[in-house]
């Protein structure tokens, strides 16, 4: 790349202060520096970028198709440089986060020794809500979300996705037979949510498409309460990895209609308002989050 960042940087601060002579004191430069700056660049490039007069400096279409990237590229370095400042620092304070209580258990639960031992002086506080929450009201600084996320003004960042199987307790198995194809579900006891309905969706492929809408015997609004039910060999339930990862591995459910199953992958976002005093805290904790989930997507 034979572009520098200061030339860059010189470039964008011309157009923004609208001088060379503003954009030298603005940058603690000499008017000649950055004249010379803006030289190289367009030698550089070959192309004129600023149509320079005795009265005003106007960018070319060149010009201003150029300063939409330049404006990204430096944004991009000072958000970099951000983040290598929130790491050197040592993060403290409170930090409210909010999930659904399945995750809470499953996900989260499991890494907060570790996350504890990294960053002793963060003091977080959990709380567990299976509805979506305002934030501000309920004074959560942090708030991770299953699924697809609906238009908002917060910021969100992905920390990944989780599989969705169709499961069952090989003692519920045992007694009721192993379903031999999708359209024999009808004759089986099915777990599913009271709400939303489109939970109800198991991502299995039949004659009629790629998505199994299912009649429950047992509903629950928890997943939790869904996973439980599954393991006394109450009925066969759709959930998530991350729910049931340790429960797999352990034997205790097992996938049932593997080869009919479509992947389908639930996305996983924190989402958070942007606040410079919380930046080293939620960086901290999405970070850790996000590196320990993949062990279990």
């Amino acid at each position: 790349m034979k572009t520098t960042l200061d030339e860059l940087l010189a470039f964008s601060t011309v157009v923004a202060s609208g001088s060379i002579s503003a954009a030298a004191q603005q940058l603690g430069q000499t008017a000649s520096g950055i004249s010379r700056a803006l030289s190289r660049l367009e030698e550089k490039l070959d192309v004129t970028l600023l149509q320079r007069t005795t009265r005003r400096l106007e960018l070319t279409e060149e010009g201003n198709a150029f300063l939409t990237q330049a404006r990204r590229i430096l944004a991009s370095v000072e958000e970099a440089e951000e983040q290598m400042r929130v790491r050197r620092q040592t993060p403290a304070g409170r930090l409210r986060v909010n999930a659904a209580a399945p995750f809470v258990l499953h996900a989260v639960v499991p890494l907060i020794k570790g996350f504890r031992e990294r960053y002793p002086n963060i003091e977080l506080e959990l709380h567990s809500s299976d509805q979506i929450i305002d934030l501000i009201e309920q004074r959560t600084d942090v708030a991770i979300r299953i699924g697809p996320l609906r238009d908002s003004t917060l910021h969100a960042r992905s920390l990944g996705s989780s599989c969705l199987r169709v499961l069952a307790s090989p003692a519920y198995l045992a007694a009721h037979g192993v379903p031999d194809g999708v359209q024999a579900l009808h004759q089986h006891g099915l777990l599913g949510f009271t709400q939303p309905e489109t939970l109800n969706q198991w991502p299995l492929r039949h004659e009629h498409g790629d998505s199994f809408s299912i009649l429950p015997s047992l509903h629950a609004s928890s997943g939790e309460t869904l996973r439980q039910l599954a393991l006394e060999g109450a009925g066969i339930v759709c959930l998530a990895d991350f729910m049931t990862h340790l429960d797999r591995g352990r034997g205790d459910l097992v996938q049932i209609l593997a080869e009919h199953t479509v992947e389908v992958r639930q996305p996983i976002h924190a989402v958070y308002y942007r606040n410079t005093a919380l930046t080293s805290r939620i960086t901290c904790f999405l970070d850790y989050l996000s590196s320990e989930l993949s062990t279990m997507a």
